[in-house]
């Protein structure tokens, strides 16, 4: 313990900023990805029905739109770890509220919790991305890449472990007792964080008005745009129609889909942390809205030939469990892309403004993704979920064409 301490004193100012705010945002992620499990896998233990299950994430998305757009402005004004900070605060009360009864566990009540939730995960999101780009010079656009795919990937790697944490815990406790034990541990993050971030990180020098939420960048506009139908375009399979297709159809228990289901997001993790070394990085070039066409474009193949299989009834089961993971590598890249992009576009004064922007767009799409996966899936089936997806990735692709070069 000693060593780590020495170690971490011995660390530069920008690298023990960048490692608590991975800290904080690996804490925040963990309870993230448990909560969505247990919420999809409990309720539908329960009897709901897909669409009703999705309901249940329908106020997690939409305050995720606002908070995004607001949460950038408040960034700019406040700083970033204040931000950071009360999204954590604002998940401990999130998950405080599923401790009671679970007669007392109605929608009504669960879309509330879940309406904070989706907050807390949008404040926390856009302080930690909009941070990295403080923490870097201008001049080093390669280093920033890099941060960016290291932060969203070991995310994304640790929102699988999350997956797998939520199933796991419904395996061993009750519902009640996973949430308490996640509510705890995320109490410990939350005050340590309050201690170790930088005051007035990201607070820019000119206070921003109300009105400069929305972006005036035409490169910022078109990527959040393809970032909607990109984001829309996983979450219209992913959400709600796959874990309760693969209970309904494969008969798999809770253990069985919460560990696929974590598999599949650790390996999207890892290949995002790592998509530097796929998009330019060894030629010494960093990606423009070029590399981002081709990449859309490779992924548009994936869900058309799953949807094929399911069709033809061939070989369904390889074909969604091997479509699903290539799918989760060329997102990721996909994913990697767009997150370097935003960051580097962003102007540095109030970088948060710009930031929540994108990411507005992004939550605009898991919206749409989430309630179509719910209604498609119930009246049609996987197989139309993934021709959904597959148009939203080709309209993701079609706008990617008018990035900068």
């Amino acid at each position: 313990m000693r060593y780590f301490s020495q170690l971490f004193a011995s660390l530069s100012p920008q690298i023990k900023q960048y490692l608590v705010i991975t800290g904080n945002y690996w804490a925040f992620t963990l309870t993230d990805g448990a909560l969505r499990m247990l919420v999809v896998l409990y309720f539908h233990q329960l009897g709901y029905s897909p669409l009703n299950i999705a309901i249940l994430f329908l106020f997690y998305e939409i305050f995720g739109v606002i908070t995004n757009l607001v949460g950038g402005w408040l960034g700019a004004r406040l700083g970033l770890n204040k931000t950071m900070n009360i999204g954590l605060g604002i998940q401990i009360v999130a998950l405080a509220m599923l401790t009671v009864p679970a007669e007392q566990l109605t929608i009504i009540y669960v879309m509330m919790a879940q309406a904070l939730s989706g907050i807390a995960k949008d404040l926390n999101k856009m302080s930690a991305k909009s941070s990295i780009k403080l923490l870097v010079s201008d001049d080093a656009q390669s280093k920033l890449y890099q941060w960016v795919a290291i932060l969203t990937g070991s995310k994304n790697a640790l929102k699988g472990v999350g997956f797998f944490l939520g199933g796991l815990l419904l395996t061993l406790f009750d519902f009640r007792g996973a949430i308490i034990i996640m509510l705890v541990l995320l109490s410990l993050v939350w005050l340590y964080s309050i201690y170790a971030l930088k005051q007035g990180l990201g607070k820019a020098k000119n206070k921003p008005k109300f009105k400069d939420l929305v972006s005036k960048s035409p490169a910022i506009n078109i990527l959040s745009a393809a970032r909607l139908f990109l984001f829309g375009a996983r979450d219209v399979w992913f959400v709600v129609a796959l874990p309760v297709f693969l209970a309904v159809t494969f008969n798999w228990d809770h253990w069985w889909v919460g560990g696929f289901m974590a598999c599949w997001v650790i390996c999207y993790g890892i290949v995002q942390s790592v998509a530097p070394h796929f998009t330019g990085k060894k030629q010494g070039r960093t990606p423009t809205g070029k590399t981002a066409l081709i990449w859309a474009s490779f992924l548009a193949i994936i869900p058309a030939v799953i949807a094929l299989a399911l069709h033809f009834d061939y070989q369904i089961k390889f074909a969604i469990i091997a479509g699903l993971f290539i799918f989760g590598a060329i997102f990721a890249i996909n994913s990697s892309l767009h997150s370097y992009l935003i960051v580097s576009f962003a102007d540095s004064d109030g970088v948060s403004l710009d930031v929540g922007f994108y990411y507005m767009a992004n939550a605009m799409g898991r919206l749409l993704g989430t309630v179509l996966s719910g209604w498609v899936y119930q009246h049609y089936g996987l197989e139309m979920c993934l021709w959904i997806s597959t148009l939203f990735i080709i309209t993701a692709a079609m706008l990617s064409t008018k990035l900068p070069k």
